[in-house]
């Protein structure tokens, strides 16, 4: 079974919310990640998104953004990210890792190359921003082929008619996007949330995990009463980014998330 649904069967058997903290995978820098990653797991993380960086990705705000451009700076590519799962996996057999990132990178790698490195590497998603569901069959059957869960992405504007493509087609759990917009921005409205995340679980069985807009303990918790999962991402990003070694950049992590965990689990 993949990490992410043994994962999401120990939150629904504990009655608890996920709690799922994105990071920028070589930001604030490449030595920092594995540490950073084993902190998140201490402070409570569930899942780790791990984003891979992109020259163009438009579907975030300007934290990760800048993010990215810095990790682009270090060097970090599609090696690099396999290399930093490998490491965590040296010492967590367990946590879920899913890459979160955009389609260029993947097809210059090759689908089938990339899901099979990022399979052996310990990865057990992939969530490509820029893959519509009407064109991901073909994607989604490589990924799947070799191990790896295709992580669909649902938007406020999505139909039902899509909601319920994407509730079929998606694996482990659906990313529910509160509001249309970028990462980072405060948009969050709860009631209009709860109506639309309780709408598309009535359309399947695949646990909702719900980001966009999550900055603190009160929004995670508010969020919490509606998903299965909260993804938090920009503010833990922000919160890292002028750390000065791996250990404060793991401290900060820590820091940042155990609140959170806190607020959750309250």
């Amino acid at each position: 079974m993949n990490r992410i649904d043994t994962r999401f069967a120990q939150l629904k058997a504990a009655n608890r919310t996920g709690l799922i903290p994105f990071i920028t995978a070589g930001d604030p820098s490449i030595e920092a990640m594995v540490p950073v990653m084993h902190a998140l797991v201490a402070a409570g993380a569930d899942v780790i998104e791990l984003g891979v960086p992109f020259s163009d990705p438009m579907a975030d705000g300007p934290v990760i953004q800048l993010a990215s451009e810095r990790a682009l700076a270090r060097g970090v590519g599609t090696a690099q990210v396999f290399a930093m799962v490998r490491g965590f996996r040296r010492d967590d057999a367990d946590t879920p890792v899913v890459l979160m990132g955009y389609l260029n990178p993947v097809e210059i790698y090759g689908m089938a190359r990339y899901a099979k490195d990022a399979a052996e590497a310990g990865v057990d998603g992939l969530l490509l921003v820029d893959l519509p569901p009407e064109e991901a069959d073909e994607a989604h059957a490589v990924l799947e082929s070799a191990g790896l869960h295709p992580i669909c992405l649902a938007a406020p504007t999505s139909g039902a008619e899509r909601l319920g493509r994407l509730m079929q087609a998606g694996r482990g759990y659906l990313y529910y996007v509160s509001f249309a917009g970028v990462t980072g921005a405060a948009h969050l409205q709860v009631d209009a949330v709860r109506a639309q995340v309780a709408a598309i679980k009535a359309l399947g069985e695949l646990p909702v995990a719900v980001g966009f807009g999550v900055r603190d303990g009160e929004s995670a918790r508010r969020i919490g009463e509606i998903a299965d999962a909260v993804v938090i991402g920009s503010a833990l990003v922000q919160a890292m980014a002028e750390a000065d070694s791996p250990e404060d950049a793991a401290r900060r992590a820590h820091g940042f998330l155990a609140p959170i965990r806190a607020a959750l689990d309250a």
